[in-house]
């Protein structure tokens, strides 16, 4: 404990005896740092009588900033015992194809810079499993769509439209922007996202049913087989932006959007690590929650 803890404690008490007995300290060595106190200070703190001790004026001006001193060394003492607690923890997430190959590791990479000894475990999925992942303990939380989860905590952070992405000689290419009524009977490859598709969604809010003739859990193998000429299909944006596949991808009128975000069973438990981590995402999607 340092000597300004120790001030405060003689104040609280009210004695120098008292306060020593409490700190388990002899009464000289808690008169040694008071009298080391004022000695930095060049000046008395406390009126010592018979009847007991009481702050001089110089001692009243001065008790809030050896207050704050205190508080201050506190909060210091806690967060160091929390960045100690990241030193060689485990991050497990769960996540899917299009946040594991895009952006994901620039954030990863970010945070190591911070605390450089954390490991990231990821376990790819869809969005039913990884809701299963999170419920049976295996990843601490995981990225899905929010409409997609029950029973657990959600935070949504960003959205991203959904394309047609379309062979590189399909008809439909020339056109500026597609509808869904212009896919439904095409050959039709759909991103199996487990117990919600955003684009199965769109369909069947205008009564349609697309020819769906592959289900496939992985963007990238979707988009050899459009190149191929196997389909068409409708893929995320963020997906899109990092490939060389020969297709062409559309927008789509009206728009689809999928919103991203992360779930987990209870934020208070979790290992500090894995709060910090959301806590830095939050940060950089500038959620406000």
């Amino acid at each position: 404990m340092n000597r300004y803890e120790v001030f405060l404690k003689v104040m609280e008490k009210g004695s120098f005896t008292k306060a020593a007995d409490e700190l388990d300290y002899t009464q000289s060595a808690v008169s040694q740092m008071i009298h080391a106190i004022e000695e930095e200070l060049s000046t008395t703190l406390i009126f010592r009588s018979r009847k007991g001790i009481s702050l001089t004026p110089d001692g009243e001006q001065i008790l809030p900033y050896i207050r704050n001193i205190c508080y201050a060394h506190r909060e210091l003492i806690e967060k160091s015992k929390e960045m100690r607690g990241l030193e060689n923890s485990n991050i497990r997430i769960g996540t899917f194809s299009s946040v594991s190959s895009n952006w994901l590791p620039i954030f990863m990479k970010e945070f190591k810079k911070s605390y450089s000894s954390v490991h990231f475990h990821l376990q790819q999925g869809e969005y039913t499993s990884i809701v299963q992942y999170i419920k049976e303990g295996s990843v601490d939380f995981g990225f899905v769509n929010p409409d997609a989860v029950t029973d657990l905590e959600t935070i949504p952070l960003t959205t991203d439209e959904m394309l047609a992405v379309l062979p590189f000689d399909h008809p439909l290419t020339s056109r500026e922007s597609i509808s869904v009524d212009d896919l439904v009977n095409e050959p039709f490859i759909l991103l199996d996202e487990g117990g919600l598709s955003e684009p199965l969604e769109i369909f069947k809010q205008k009564g349609l049913y697309p020819n769906i003739q592959y289900h496939v859990h992985d963007d990238y193998t979707i988009m050899s087989m459009v190149e191929n000429g196997l389909g068409i299909s409708i893929l995320p944006e963020m997906v899109l932006k990092k490939v060389s596949y020969r297709l062409v991808a559309k927008r789509i009128e009206p728009s689809i959007r999928r919103t991203i975000g992360i779930a987990f069973k209870n934020k208070k438990t979790l290992p500090i690590s894995s709060r910090y981590f959301i806590d830095f995402l939050i940060k950089q999607f500038h959620y406000k929650g």
